[in-house]
């Protein structure tokens, strides 16, 4: 059918143009799960930023480790530097400064239990890591720790290394560096198998329809593109839009397809569509199955961006495929946006926010047209023109280059035989520096006024702020009021993850309440309380999420007959607990993140008989998600259709496969993180905001599949709250120490309390005014030492951010 005769499409167009806006700038459901980092491509072109792996994020770092990154962040491969270890610096050329703020005597747990004080620190940084200094000595570790096999003395490669040099760029491995016809990008079937393309002959394409194109393919055949949008039904995905145009961008077929079974979600956001649209539409997936059949000559050669999904959509199987998300290959595995590409290589915006929706004609012109330039262009010119701009690579960051290398140097000596001035200021140290780069100041104030007016003059700051460290010594001045603090600390945090429940039938065992509470996250301890006439039970989550999850999963559940209740403890340490966890829940490093654990059968279906959650969103945070809410009332699940809560039922083990295909509908899944083999919790992480935002809008259809879903509150780099202060005793005497010496406050009193406070609002303000003085560009480290004492090993926190445009 033409695009022009197409009466239930709106907007249909016989040609092609180049620009076109239609919608918001958002993955498509099924075609960008896999495709790249949507914060790397929605930054600024070419900014610099750091990021650490999820895993290796719950590792803490080392002074160390640490200066492997500033040691990159100054030098880069141009110098033989490589990346850090543990994470990974882009566009490490656009960093101009480095700046170190060392905190003596504030340990992560502080920072956590005044995490309302720290506005700065906590709105500022995208990436928090435990940190466990080596020695006491940070300061002189970063100017003097040697960096290995410097060749400071370079300047640039010569321009013949640059071939040799891109012999590693994922494209160039994969294609050469030869310009040839378009026969060299055809998939193969094992390519095609490799990335789940229906194939025939193969399991689960039984029902799918071939397309009749068995004619040998010339560098000569024509080129086809091809877009879908789908809706999601009943049985999963299906097509509702399919769009074809030929090698000139002519429109040869824009239909409106009606889905065979019943719509759950139109996902409009992302295809456009409506339930009013679909309304009056009559075409079946066999109607334009038999279209495109007849449309398609014997020697096509299909071209989309991720086509498999279009091609599963629209259940046909078709030999021979270009496919532009492979062409345009990241490194391991990832996958570019087609509107990143499109607005890169073809300067073209498409998918733009004007419109709800994305545009399936337009979207295959887009990708014609990549396919077109790079067949024409030829793969290596490809990357030599679109190299730093799409894949962040610059000659000395390319993987192959490494230059001759020459004997360590320390760190403050390279910076200055480079004309990088260094400094360290705060009071006077044994800073293993020139003393002519020591400015010492009797405080953190002097020290905060003098820098701010010397900053467009160093390379490299380190800043010492010791004015709480010295108030929290002569405040604590014996090692048990020190111990005592970190006590009450971690006292707090228990209490945070702590809910009580009860009344339980007789013969209730902890074990059955382990097992029955696990349904909401990993639980780290169980008391049982019998009165003599009810049993009643402590509950300790590990992680807050899962104390959420059961306040509004299990409370009114009815466990054998008999209803319980699920509360929290009514304690001083709990008056502002809802400013707490709607801080968390708005915090920047969970900005994308979901917290989902899998509910036992018995439990889910009894859930969704009796209670609603009303899934509309505000700021972030479900209208049915709110600290210390209650659910509507009990669940009867006995007198609502004879389901019963047996203790012995286990909820089944997550897996990262079920988790994507539950979740991959609300936006593109950037990666789900399970704890364990047999896990029955996970983090998801959406490419946008915008997909953890649909999937809590969605949370009663989810919770009725048995997915109870929570915005993430619990820091990624943190396994657990209570895992913050730690010591030679066993936790249970930890736990035992502070419960029985704890009082309102801290030991010290309330006024003790509210100095402190003080002293952490003040120190959060003076951070902020070094951030707020740094140039863009600037590399900005906070280092929280923690706090070492005999028998009490109690981490502190490293905060970086690169600042761009703040």
């Amino acid at each position: 059918m033409e695009c022009s005769s197409s009466s239930n499409v709106p907007g249909g167009k016989k040609k092609r143009q180049n620009e076109a806006p239609s919608a918001q700038e958002d993955v498509k459901r099924r075609k960008t799960e896999e495709e790249g980092d949507e914060d790397l491509q929605r930054r600024p072109c070419g900014s610099a930023k750091v990021s650490v792996p999820l895993d290796r994020l719950q590792q803490p770092i080392t002074a160390a480790q640490l200066m492997e990154l500033l040691h990159f962040a100054a030098l880069g491969k141009a110098r033989g530097v490589k990346q850090p270890s543990w994470c990974r610096l882009h566009h490490q050329r656009k960093v101009s400064r480095i700046n170190v703020a060392i905190v003596d005597g504030v340990t992560q747990s502080l920072f956590y239990n005044h995490y309302l004080s720290m506005e700065h620190l906590r709105s500022s940084y995208t990436t928090r890591i435990t940190f466990t200094p080596s020695s006491d000595d940070v300061a002189s570790d970063i100017f003097s720790l040697e960096v290995p096999k410097v060749d400071f003395l370079s300047l640039a490669a010569p321009e013949e290394a640059f071939h040799e040099a891109l012999k590693d760029h994922p494209v160039i491995t994969t294609y050469g560096t030869q310009r040839r016809g378009l026969t060299a990008y055809l998939l193969s079937q094992q390519q095609m198998i490799k990335n789940h393309y229906p194939v025939k002959g193969l399991p689960g394409f039984e029902d799918f329809l071939c397309t009749g194109s068995d004619v040998s393919v010339t560098d000569d055949s024509p080129l086809y593109g091809l877009d879908c949008e789908m809706c999601q039904t009943t049985k999963g995905n299906e097509l509702a839009r399919v769009s074809l145009v030929d090698g000139d961008g002519n429109c040869l077929l824009d239909e409106l397809v009606k889905p065979q079974n019943h719509v759950i979600n139109y996902l409009t956001r992302f295809s456009g569509i409506t339930a009013a649209m679909l309304r009056p539409v009559t075409t079946t997936l066999r109607d334009v199955q038999a279209k495109i059949r007849t449309l398609l000559p014997g020697d096509a050669v299909l071209v989309g961006h991720s086509l498999n999904n279009d091609l599963k959509a629209l259940k046909l199987i078709h030999p021979h495929v270009i496919d532009t998300a492979l062409l345009y290959r990241k490194e391991h595995g990832q996958k570019f946006k087609l509107k990143v590409l499109a607005e890169a290589v073809l300067k073209r915006q498409i998918q733009t926010e004007d419109q709800r929706g994305h545009n399936p004609t337009e979207d295959a012109v887009a990708a014609l047209d990549l396919a077109r330039y790079f067949i024409g262009t030829g793969p290596l010119q490809v990357v030599e023109l679109h190299l730093e701009e799409l894949w962040g690579w610059s000659l000395e960051e390319s993987p192959s280059y490494t230059p001759e290398p020459t004997p360590s140097y320390r760190f403050a000596d390279i910076l200055q035989s480079l004309s990088r001035p260094v400094a360290f200021l705060g009071k006077r140290a044994n800073v293993d520096l020139d003393l002519s780069h020591q400015r010492w100041y009797g405080s953190d104030k002097e020290m905060l006024s003098s820098f701010r007016n010397q900053t467009d003059h160093l390379f490299l700051s380190v800043l010492r702020f010791s004015s709480l460290s010295d108030h929290l010594k002569g405040s604590y001045v014996h090692r048990h009021h020190q111990q005592q603090l970190y006590h009450n600390v971690s006292a707090v945090f228990r209490d945070m993850c702590t809910v009580f429940s009860g009344p339980f039938p007789a013969n209730f065992s902890k074990r059955e309440v382990r097992r029955l509470f696990g349904c909401c996250g990993p639980v780290r301890k169980v008391q049982m309380w019998n009165t003599g006439v009810r049993i009643h039970a402590k509950v300790e989550f590990q992680m807050l999420e899962g104390a959420m999850l059961a306040l509004e999963v299990l409370n009114g559940l009815s466990v054998s007959g008999q209803t319980i209740k699920v509360q929290r403890p009514v304690k001083e340490s709990m008056l502002d607990l809802d400013l707490n966890l709607d801080a968390l829940m708005s915090d920047r490093v969970n900005a994308n993140q979901l917290y989902v654990s899998r509910l036992t059968q018995d439990v889910a279906e009894g859930r969704n008989v009796s209670a609603t959650v009303n899934g509309r969103l505000s700021d972030g945070n479900p209208s049915g998600f709110h600290p210390g809410r209650q659910t509507n009332g009990p669940l009867q699940t006995a007198k609502v259709n004879g389901t019963q809560l047996h203790p012995g039922t286990t909820a089944p083990d997550l897996s990262e496969e079920s988790l994507r295909e539950a979740f991959s509908p609300f936006g593109s899944i950037k990666s789900v993180t399970l704890p364990g083999v047999h896990a029955r919790h996970a983090r998801i992480e959406f490419e946008s905001s915008d997909g953890k935002r649909a999937a809590l809008g969605s949370s009663e259809d989810l919770l009725k599949n048995g997915y109870p879903t929570w915005p993430s509150m619990t820091p990624p780099h943190l396994h657990s709250w209570v895992g913050m202060a730690t010591s030679r005793k066993t936790q249970d005497e930890e736990e035992d120490a502070a419960d029985e010496q704890r009082p309102d406050s801290f030991n010290c009193g309330g006024i003790q309390r509210n100095q402190e406070v003080s002293l952490l609002n003040k120190l959060d303000r003076r951070l902020s005014r070094v951030f707020s003085s740094l140039p863009d560009g600037t590399l900005s480290v906070v280092l929280l030492l923690g706090h070492n004492s005999r028998g009490f090993d109690h981490p502190g926190l490293c905060l970086l951010e690169v600042k761009n445009g703040f």
